[in-house]
């Protein structure tokens, strides 16, 4: 993808050294304004910002460090080299300490310059990237269903982001519910092959005399019915991304052309003599433990180390328990939205049993009891289904109020309480809640109890 030409400042107060260099970064590609002082460069950022500031020292009154100052408060992302006919060892350490990108030291090479406006120009590019990701990361928080602030899932959330912009293959454990497919949705609209194809299929779903085809294609005539060639899903994929959930499920022969396109890059259809080279980013997924398959003799050893360049694994939601609140705000959003319902409300008695239920089934088993209870507005079933379940915080001694309760204030209510029985202190007030110490402390500082 083409990058727009960097757009610099040069500011010089000698006309001529002034001019020099702005025809000589023009004339490498570069768009430039120029300013005579600091005064001037302050007003033309102010009137158009750039990319870049390339500024001399010395400037009258007012210096190049006067302007490095007002750029890093008002414009902290923008770059900043400054050069000086008074170069100094102390000169230079001043203005990197104050932040500029680099320095040059007058007299100084046309090349000099120019790799100095590289350098500084390519780490803009990388910093605005990472913003991207960020930015995008936080979205598909959102728009995949990654919800919650745990620890556990910041993990994630940081593996995601570091291999999303790299065609490395990845494998997602976790159990069922977890959000796996959710997590290569993100890692897909992460990445470069966005706008390529997302190929998601159940490996467990297809019935072992149809994988080789539904997997790699097959030719017309290849087996009975075959009246037109089938163009399998790794092709169909070419060029975007293919997730292979319930990996462990594939069958070992499918296990061995699947390795053998993960280590040449080809495939066969069915029935084709030749070869189709195909792009394909994998991810791949299981709720198997791969390497008690391996031992089995159901999963090959090689195809687990081709596919494991990556893990990442997907926490179960009683692990997280701190993300209760978020994911029940989020789906009584969701599916109120989309079934244009208005939001029922828990009581106290629901909201206590939705934080203390164990969620055998994960977020998903969260999200399809909300969406139930969103449909239906029936509570007395929520609770009859609930109650029963172990209760792994222990808010039974609680005092809760009778209407109203905001799920973020009985949380914190729970916390005060706690601490307050035990005098503050933080082992036995977590011991106390069944919470473990790590998530006990990660609520104090959510509420700023700390």
């Amino acid at each position: 993808m083409n990058q727009e030409p960097l757009k610099i400042l040069v500011v010089e107060d000698e006309p001529d050294q002034r001019s020099l260099i702005s025809q000589m970064l023009e004339a490498n590609g570069y768009k430039i304004t120029s300013a005579d002082s600091v005064e001037a460069a302050i007003v033309s950022l102010k009137q158009s910002l750039v990319d870049l500031v390339f500024s001399d020292w010395k400037l009258g009154q007012l210096s190049g460090m006067d302007l490095l100052t007002y750029v890093r408060r008002e414009h902290p992302d923008m770059g900043f080299i400054i050069a000086t006919a008074y170069g100094t060892i102390t000169h230079a350490v001043d203005a990197m300490q104050a932040g500029a990108d680099d320095y040059l030291a007058k007299p100084y090479q046309r090349q000099s310059l120019l790799l100095a406006i590289d350098k500084v120009g390519k780490s803009l590019v990388l910093k605005q990237q990472n913003r991207r990701l960020t930015s995008e990361l936080s979205q598909q928080q959102e728009l995949v269903g990654l919800i919650g602030k745990s620890p556990c899932m910041q993990k994630v959330y940081t593996r995601v982001q570091r291999v999303s912009a790299t065609d490395a293959t990845v494998l997602i454990g976790g159990e069922s519910g977890t959000g796996k497919e959710l997590a290569a949705r993100a890692l897909y609209q992460l990445s470069q092959r966005k706008h390529k194809p997302f190929i998601a299929i159940n490996c467990g779903s297809i019935p072992e005399s149809l994988a080789e085809a539904e997997l790699f294609g097959a030719e017309k005539g290849a087996f009975t019915g075959a009246t037109s060639q089938k163009v399998g899903k790794l092709e169909a994929a070419n060029g975007g991304t293919i997730f292979l959930d319930e990996i462990g499920e594939l069958p070992l022969l499918q296990q061995t052309n699947l390795l053998r396109f993960l280590q040449e890059g080809v495939i066969s259809r069915l029935g084709q003599n030749g070869e189709v080279k195909l792009d394909v980013r994998v991810i791949a997924a299981t709720h198997r433990d791969l390497k008690h398959e391996i031992a089995e003799g159901r999963f090959r050893e090689d195809l687990y180390y081709r596919l494991n360049v990556v893990p990442i694994h997907m926490p179960p939601l009683r692990d997280r328990q701190e993300d209760i609140g978020r994911l029940v705000e989020h789906f009584l959003k969701l599916h109120s939205s989309h079934y244009k319902m208005e939001a029922p409300k828990f009581t106290p008695t629901t909201l206590k049993l939705l934080l203390d239920h164990a969620w055998p089934g994960n977020v998903r088993e969260l999200a399809n009891r909300i969406e139930r209870f969103v449909l239906l507005g029936d509570e007395d079933e929520m609770l009859d289904e609930l109650s029963s379940q172990p209760k792994p915080l222990n808010t039974s001694q609680f005092s809760l109020p009778e209407e109203g309760i905001e799920w973020e204030l009985f949380e914190k209510d729970c916390l005060e309480q706690a601490m307050n029985k035990h005098q503050g202190n933080r082992t036995k007030a977590a011991k106390f809640l069944g919470m473990s110490y790590k998530a006990f402390l990660y609520r104090l500082e959510k509420y700023q109890l700390v």
